[in-house]
């Protein structure tokens, strides 16, 4: 268990947007940042983060909360997990008591997964340092690669001994279970159709170098491994199967070291291999990712899409993984994103052109090669088209269905005009093709939007419209209030109710200086007003409570004693009219007031509508009374009592300056 010094000290020390700035690339706006969600695909930022408040919000997909908060939701740490990260990140040693076994037992399934995956990471460069195995065969082809010891430890290389199962041996003897072994596909388990109670085991990896695969947190997720053999029967690169922890299509090799240089340089380079992105990064490029031998995925895309809006694919030399590779960019382009292409001098790839140049002359070539994709595409394509007029015409359509992708309209007609003249050919032609090409999508779209409107059709006819939840609104904002305005002195305007020369009843103001939530705990416990929703009760009390106790009450510290769904719920509150900064009123001159020069009036006005909603309520309830009872007589009281709160309720919406029909 962490100590709760060393909680208070994280939460204390971790700044919110440096955090959350490693994963989404943040932009300010107004005292706070946005971004693109990393929770679902957009391309309009949703995404917001308060550094004042130390909170953020997902308007697309409804999540929030703190830093931990974050952590856990993008990372799916365990709140210990997130704890250790922080403390990490920010230098702060970790005070730590024994777990019991009843809490080692309790580590769940996932969590198990990843501290296997971290000790095979551990495991495997333990025997390329230490053993003469290790030594002899894995530590001797990385370095043949180029690689220097830096390097090596730095991306935790590793080797597997060529044993059957001598990984899962000594993994079992440090008291790993089997089941997790083999869910992260570490170790094959063969069931014996004869005899079920003996079942084999091996190594996945046996005899291979080994690649950790990290999240953009750090944390293993899963291997590559790299045969040194010339076995024909056997794949030259193998990864671990997919697993609860390890989803190939939403990985990029290298994205945690490159992070923070992509958003840095606000470009990324876009190799095939693993060693390329080594190799580039001993160099001294260090924004550079891999889609680990695999087919480039939309999710890979949207993971450097948070960081920067540019790629540059590098290519090898050979004209058949050019062509290859080119289906990728179409990807890249559908997602909103800017992209240039590079290719290397035949028989070159990244990893071979770096380790054979120096820095200076592999930034130049770069710069230099670098095409626009749409340049490059038409030339390359051109190339081979070149005396064929039906693989000319077939390369023209290719190419413009490229830019149809691409959903920027000026964008689109640009290009249109860059291929109409490598490929020379009119932009009536192209443009007409383009239309061609878009028909079928817009014809899709308007059918797609008749059954959305006829489901919505169906909806409004059957389906009234959900009334707002009066109670429910005005609770949501005395908690507000509270997280925000709790220790604030103001000078607030009591309401008395006396009686005037005539025996009629008026409010008679009284000014009264307190802190804001003095007068709301004072004026709803006069009222004998609890409030009606069970979390917001909760988070109630737990809020007076904490004001009255810390005259230096700060959101950030109090979170950090919640449990994660009243996090949630704090943040949703907090940061909902952030939301509307998203839409820049500012730019269309409207400048909204800002909430904190009207706080007393905040305060007054909210509860005196609650008190008016309660009053309505009981009146409501007395009517029916009224209904139930068969006598005038037995009614009386009843009909004075909602006459009284009648004229309660005039006389506070007289203060609330409304009108009553």
């Amino acid at each position: 268990m962490i100590a709760k010094s060393t909680i208070d000290q994280v939460y204390e020390t971790a700044r919110l947007e440096e955090v959350i700035g490693d994963f989404v690339q943040l932009k300010k706006s107004g005292s706070n940042f946005k971004g693109l969600s990393p929770f679902s695909d957009e391309r309009t930022p949703s995404f917001m983060v308060s550094p004042v408040k130390q909170i953020w919000k997902d308007f697309s997909s409804g999540k929030g909360g703190n830093v931990v908060a974050f952590l856990m939701e993008h990372e799916h740490f365990t709140y210990p997990e997130a704890i250790k990260y922080l403390a990490k990140k920010y230098n702060i040693e970790v005070e730590e008591t024994e777990r019991t076994d009843e809490q080692k037992q309790a580590a769940n399934e996932r969590e198990s997964m990843y501290l296997v995956s971290e000790y095979a990471q551990q495991y495997f460069a333990d025997v390329l340092w230490k053993s003469e195995l290790g030594k002899a065969i894995g530590l001797t082809y990385f370095k043949e690669r180029g690689f220097t010891d830096d390097t090596i430890q730095k991306f935790g290389l590793g080797y597997c001994l060529d044993e059957w199962d001598g990984f899962t041996k000594a993994a079992s003897d440090k008291g790993y279970k089997l089941t997790y072994l083999e869910k992260t596909g570490l170790t094959i388990v063969k069931e014996d159709a004869n005899r079920p109670e003996a079942r084999k085991t091996f190594d996945r990896f046996k005899g291979r170098v080994m690649f950790p695969i990290h999240s953009m947190s750090g944390r293993v997720l899963g291997f590559g491994g790299r045969i040194l053999t010339n076995e024909k029967k056997a794949a030259k690169y193998l990864n671990s199967p997919e697993s609860d922890i390890y989803h190939k299509s939403k990985v990029l090799y290298g994205i945690y070291y490159a992070k923070q240089a992509i958003a840095k340089e606000d470009n990324c380079f876009l190799v095939e291999g693993y060693t390329d992105v080594i190799q580039l990064h001993q160099r001294g490029i260090q924004n550079v990712v891999s889609s680990s031998g695999t087919a480039l995925t939309p999710e890979q895309i949207r993971l450097i899409n948070r960081l920067t809006k540019n790629i540059t694919v590098l290519f090898d030399g050979d004209a058949a993984g050019l062509r290859a590779s080119l289906r990728g960019i179409d990807l890249i382009l559908e997602q909103g994103m800017n992209v240039k292409v590079c290719s290397f001098p035949e028989g070159e790839d990244p990893d071979s052109f770096a380790k054979n140049n120096r820095l200076e002359e592999v930034l130049d070539y770069l710069k230099d090669r670098s095409k626009d994709f749409i340049q490059f595409k038409a030339n390359l394509l051109a190339q081979e088209a070149a005396n064929d007029p039906i693989k000319r015409a077939d390369t023209v359509r290719d190419i413009v269905n490229s830019i149809s992708k691409i959903p920027d309209a000026i964008k689109r007609e640009i290009y249109i005009q860059e291929c109409a003249q490598i490929m020379n050919v009119s932009e009536s032609v192209l443009f007409s093709t383009l239309a061609q090409i878009g028909k079928k999508e817009r014809t899709d779209a308007t059918k797609k939007a008749k059954q959305e409107h006829k489901a919505f059709e169906v909806v409004k006819n059957e389906s009234p419209v959900e009334k707002v939840d009066v109670q429910y609104e005005l609770e949501r904002k005395i908690i507000e209030v509270l997280l925000l305005y709790g220790q604030k002195e103001e000078s607030f305007e009591d309401l008395v109710l006396k009686e005037n020369e005539n025996g009629d009843l008026e409010l008679e103001p009284e000014s009264v200086v307190a802190k804001v939530y003095e007068k709301i705990y004072l004026d709803l416990q006069d009222d004998e007003i609890e409030l009606a929703n069970e979390r917001f009760r909760a988070i109630y009390y737990k809020l007076v409570e904490e004001l009255n106790a810390n005259e230096k009450f700060s959101v950030n510290s109090f979170m950090a004693d919640l449990d994660q769904e009243m996090v949630s719920q704090i943040s949703s509150i907090l940061m909902e009219e952030e939301k509307y900064e998203l839409h820049n009123w500012e730019r269309k001159d409207i400048y909204p007031k800002e909430k904190i020069v009207g706080v007393a009036q905040l305060v007054s006005e909210t509860i005196l509508t609650l008190r008016c909603f309660l009053i309505k309520k009981r009146m409501a309830s007395l009517q029916e009374h009224t209904q139930d009872v068969a006598s005038d007589a037995d009614n009386r009281e009843t009909l004075e009592e909602i006459m009284n709160y009648l004229n309660l309720n005039k006389l506070l919406n007289q203060k609330l300056n409304r009108v009553l029909s």
